[in-house]
């Protein structure tokens, strides 16, 4: 299903012409200021919001992904093979503490 939205997105994209007008670097402050909208949501506990700044976060680097030529679901893949082994917990506050070894 991600790979049928992601391609979707993609035409999406095309069919306006944001890859061949714009630059990836535009594509990432855009997706840093969608970023911003997310974290202002979850501030106000706005879950609407939420849901929507998430999708738009990932709208912004599929096609950020599509102008460098990368596949959204091998970057994850790719992510996930190198933290699947990691051995650690989360401590109180939000920081991740890595086990050794």
């Amino acid at each position: 299903m991600f790979e049928e939205l992601e391609t979707r997105v993609r035409e999406w994209a095309h069919d306006r012409y944001i890859p061949q007008n714009s630059t990836p670097q535009a594509q990432l402050l855009k997706a840093v200021s969608e970023l911003g909208e997310l974290c202002d949501a979850e501030i106000k506990n706005d879950l609407p919001a939420q849901v929507d700044g998430v999708g738009d976060v990932l709208v912004c680097l599929i096609i950020y992904c599509q102008m460098r030529g990368y596949n959204m679901t091998s970057c994850l893949n790719t992510a996930y093979e190198e933290i699947k082994n990691r051995k650690g917990r989360m401590a109180k506050g939000g920081a991740f503490i890595k086990e050794d070894c």
